[in-house]
């Protein structure tokens, strides 16, 4: 049975459960101990598992396996903003792996900053969302979607101040056909891993995860969520898959991605730079794939024109 103080066997060496940290439906984490330092490590949820249905029982494996397979082929160099694999094996038969222990999520860390009046502003979520957006572009160049960005798998080094993404077992290989079964969280959603094709498929490609980005820049900036995503989010809650069709019903088609009052309130923030600010939003929140940004490079020359402009004189900007 697993439980503090339980000793786990990797293929480099042992640990020590010291404290469960939180998990996933099918993954729980915990601080454990070694003599190199503390890790985060990351097991099956075996009590879940034995409690599943036969097919969902595989999918968590599976999405174990994904994990482990992706971040075991990262170079060192790769770990800036993606969290670091630092050990592997198995557990009751199980895919374990030990990561490097950061200082808890995003969502997290927010939430603790409003509650004491303090915002991140408009800077600190530009250098954020060109971290993450460095991130997914290690994940696209592994030949990967990663499919469910959101601010509960960004990992945050306090010391550093730095972002790192995790928590890899929705991704999907860019080789492997496009459509595929239901993935993510529906609160950070693209409006094509929401809402079904013809075939009952989610037709997902890099450019889904920019949409995330973009939700996760406008919860940055205005402190709130997407509508959009809002209204995904307790479609999805109240009836499962059958929300995407309610919508469709109640909207005659997809809900509006980005409403005017919301565009106009993260704008404004911007100042200056409102209209740049504005171009990037719409980009990364546009309501088809074919409209978002192709790659990584082309949202990095976006924010560095946002940054620009906020950077520029008032004189030379009135000029």
């Amino acid at each position: 049975m697993i439980q503090q103080g339980t000793i786990v066997q990797l293929a480099q060496g042992q640990y020590r459960l010291a404290e469960a940290l939180g998990g996933s439906a099918y993954g729980v984490v915990w601080r454990a101990d070694a003599p190199g330092g503390s890790v985060a490590l990351k097991l099956v949820n075996s009590a879940q598992m034995a409690r599943a249905p036969v097919e969902l029982r595989h999918h968590w494996i599976d999405a174990a396996r994904t994990e482990q397979a992706f971040l075991s082929r990262l170079a060192p160099w790769d770990g800036r903003h993606i969290v670091r694999l630092l050990d592997s094996g198995s557990v009751e038969g199980l895919p374990a792996m030990a990561l490097e222990l950061l200082d808890g999520d995003l969502a997290t860390h927010i939430k603790l900053l409003r509650s004491t009046g303090r915002m991140p502003g408009p800077r600190q979520a530009l250098d954020w969302l060109g971290q993450v957006n460095q991130a997914l572009a290690k994940v696209h160049a592994a030949g990967f979607r990663y499919l469910d960005l959101k601010p509960g798998n960004l990992l945050l080094e306090r010391r550093s101040g730095n972002l790192k993404l995790a928590d890899f077992g929705t991704c999907r290989a860019l080789c492997a056909a496009p459509t595929q079964a239901y993935l993510g969280t529906a609160s950070w959603q693209a409006p094509e891993q929401f809402f079904p094709q013809a075939g009952d498929g989610y037709l997902t490609d890099p450019r889904s995860d920019y949409f995330a980005l973009g939700a996760l820049l406008y919860w940055l900036v205005c402190g709130r969520m997407l509508r959009y995503g809002a209204a995904c989010a307790q479609a999805y809650a109240a009836h499962g898959r059958d929300g995407a069709a309610m919508l469709r019903r109640a909207y005659a088609g997809i809900p509006p991605t980005l409403l005017p009052d919301e565009a106009a309130g993260f704008a404004h923030a911007f100042g200056p730079a409102r209209a740049q600010a504005d171009a990037l939003l719409r980009a990364l929140l546009a309501p088809t794939v074919s409209e978002r940004p192709a790659h990584a490079l082309e949202i990095s020359r976006m924010l560095h024109a946002v940054r620009s402009a906020m950077s520029q004189p008032a004189l030379a900007r009135a000029a």
